[in-house]
């Protein structure tokens, strides 16, 4: 039996209600991000992979295409609603950042759901945030050194939050058995119900 790939109005809804807890969680993150910011280093940029992870999370949920970008622009919606620090900026950032996590998705035909894929899913949403930090013009004046630190601080901050944490936090909501509520039965239940 072949599942449908088209997003249905329970995918959607579950996809917007993950994307309403991300949002609320980038809210509270804003506040994080600036405490940690004065310490150097660019420990900011480690923690930055945070604004990636709703797209991550509920494509590891849903496992069907539209997802990722939906849940970005969601969270980012959300966010904005309950007032972020970045006013309409943060719905471009989420965006960008859900369409390239997206097309990760895409090139794996969206049938691989691995922490492989889910880094690579946090790394391309990195650097859709690094084209707009440069377009908005404020990275490209540090020092190269300092600016290779800040990038490689986001890429690792991004596969730690965005890639592995996210699919570890999928993995234990898998053993809870939640996510069978929200995923059609694979295709070897239904063979097992014919014999």
């Amino acid at each position: 039996m072949q599942h449908s790939k088209q997003l249905k109005l329970a995918d959607i809804l579950t996809t917007i209600v993950i994307a309403i807890v991300f949002g609320i969680v980038y809210k509270l993150w804003g506040p994080f991000y600036y405490f940690v910011k004065p310490f150097g280093l660019h420990l900011d940029q480690l923690i930055y992979g945070m604004w990636f992870i709703a797209a991550i999370v509920a494509f590891l949920i849903i496992r069907k295409p539209g997802v990722a970008l939906l849940a970005e622009v969601a969270a980012a919606s959300g966010e904005f609603i309950v007032g972020s620090e970045w006013g309409l900026e943060v719905l471009l950032y989420g965006f960008l950042q859900g369409l390239f996590a997206e097309a990760v998705f895409a090139i794996f035909r969206y049938k691989r759901f691995n922490v492989f894929v889910a880094s690579l899913a946090a790394i391309s949403s990195t650097l859709a945030s690094l084209i707009m930090d440069f377009y908005k013009g404020y990275i490209d004046e540090l020092a190269l050194w300092n600016l290779m630190l800040f990038i490689g601080a986001r890429f690792v901050g991004a596969i730690l939050i965005a890639g592995i944490f996210a699919y570890c936090l999928v993995k234990a909501l898998e053993a809870t058995g939640v996510t069978q509520l929200v995923r059609p039965a694979p295709t070897e239940d239904y063979e097992a119900l014919d014999r």
